[in-house]
């Protein structure tokens, strides 16, 4: 069984860039204010929402490990 994450994206950053939605389909999406969201906040380990969360230009996504809270991204320093 692979691992499973709690993605967020956090609102105050979030600039509407979009780029997340394009590296992630179906994984993100921008409400009416231009704002990202997970579609699923609980999803599986998966490499498109990495992508994601590495390409967002305000780094706004946080990927954790669910149950464990780990970073995922951005990792720990």
């Amino acid at each position: 069984m692979g691992d499973r994450w709690h993605v967020e994206v956090d609102r105050s950053l979030c600039i509407g860039s979009a780029q997340c939605t394009h590296l992630a389909p179906g994984s993100f999406r921008l409400d009416s204010a231009m704002q990202s969201h997970p579609a699923d906040p609980e999803t599986d380990a998966n490499e498109s929402v990495l992508k994601a969360a590495e390409g967002c230009p305000v780094e706004a996504i946080a990927i954790a490990l669910l149950g464990s809270g780990e970073p995922v991204f951005p990792p720990e320093e």
